[in-house]
């Protein structure tokens, strides 16, 4: 147990190797992925220098993994991965719309051709809309027709009593 105010953290104190360890390769350092993957590699190129049939690094490098190799067949319970690699795409391929996309495609069309239609005046909406606002219209003409009337006949009015 350790005394005071901090506690010890659990990844414990780091180790140095020292340069003599290094030289001699007895270093208790991990190997990075780099080093491991560079070992692999001369591995795999002593054995293939020594085996003189390539066939059977051909048969090693095609393998799958678990049950892939034997079925070879489209499992339709298989999941499928949701997202592609730029490199994995097939541009020319085009994917067919789902149900609720296509349906929602053909309601934007049919609201697009109505609104067209609409602008024209040759739904039944739209010719009742001008028939209101013709005569609207016209009421707002009468309207001020009255009132200049009505200005017109105070005018003289007015003139008539300063006489």
């Amino acid at each position: 147990m350790g005394r005071g105010k901090f506690k010890a953290k659990p990844t414990g104190r780091r180790q140095f190797s020292t340069p003599e360890e290094l030289i001699a390769g007895t270093s208790t350092r991990p190997k990075t992925f780099r080093q491991k993957e560079a070992e692999n590699e001369e591995e795999e190129s002593v054995e293939t220098s020594g085996d003189e049939s390539g066939e059977e690094s051909d048969e090693e490098s095609t393998k799958t993994k678990g049950t892939q190799g034997v079925i070879e067949i489209e499992n339709p319970n298989l999941v499928k991965p949701k997202h592609l690699k730029a490199k994995d795409a097939d541009v020319g391929k085009t994917t067919e719309l789902s149900r609720r996309e296509r349906e929602e495609l053909e309601k934007q069309r049919s609201h697009e051709h109505y609104m067209r239609l609409q602008e024209q005046g040759k739904t039944e909406q739209s010719r009742k809309d001008l028939d209101r606002l013709a005569l609207i219209r016209q009421q707002r003409a009468e309207a001020a027709k009255k009132r200049e009337e009505e200005k017109a006949a105070k005018e003289q009015k007015k003139a008539e009593t300063r006489k």
